[in-house]
């Protein structure tokens, strides 16, 4: 259930695999007065933006080259982010395609001055595609999961791509539907 062509029908050799330790990441950054939002906690688009960092980091390590985001799923914030926190945003690629990548980014946060483990504070999982020169798609390395719990991320990974697959034709379907009807949206 992966767009992962055999070689034989691709016209290309196979791309030998990576491990997903290989390019897993973190990034560390500490909030200040300048990522805050009208509400003193730090602005939800700047945990954003270091998760699309983080995740961009490890598509374009796994693929070897330049990684785009083609989209993010299930961005989840689960408890506010403070002045003065130390994020940490942890990064690694779930699942592989023929071109694409999905990277699951958990972000954790703890106190800048204190031993307390960090508290995780959201969740995204992001879909990379890899371009070449011109911009134009190429193909990644197999991801090979290493431990259980990168298998079930990996399982887990091709649901998601199933869902997200099904929704865009279910979207498709109901637009050319409409334009048949003579509705112009």
């Amino acid at each position: 259930m992966t767009d992962q062509a055999p070689a034989a029908e691709s016209g290309t050799p196979d791309i030998p695999g990576k491990p997903t330790s290989a390019s897993r990441t973190t990034l560390s950054h500490i909030m200040t007065h300048n990522d805050t939002n009208l509400l003193g906690t730090v602005h939800g688009g700047v945990i954003m933006k270091l998760v699309d960092d983080a995740a961009g980091a490890v598509a374009g390590r796994h693929s070897g080259g330049p990684a785009v985001t083609a989209s993010m799923d299930e961005m989840a914030f689960l408890e506010p982010v403070r002045v003065g926190d130390l994020v940490h945003v942890k990064a690694q690629v779930n699942w592989t395609g023929r071109t694409s990548m999905e990277v699951g980014v958990r972000v954790l946060a703890e106190r800048w001055n204190e031993s307390t483990p960090p508290t995780q504070v959201g969740s995204a999982y992001l879909v990379f595609a890899a371009v070449d020169a011109d911009g134009k798609p190429r193909r990644v390395p197999p991801v090979l999961p290493e431990t259980e719990q990168d298998k079930r991320r990996y399982q887990e990974a091709q649901i998601r791509r199933t869902h997200r697959l099904a929704r865009r034709r279910a979207i498709m379907e109901l637009r050319e539907k409409r334009a048949a009807e003579g509705f112009e949206d």
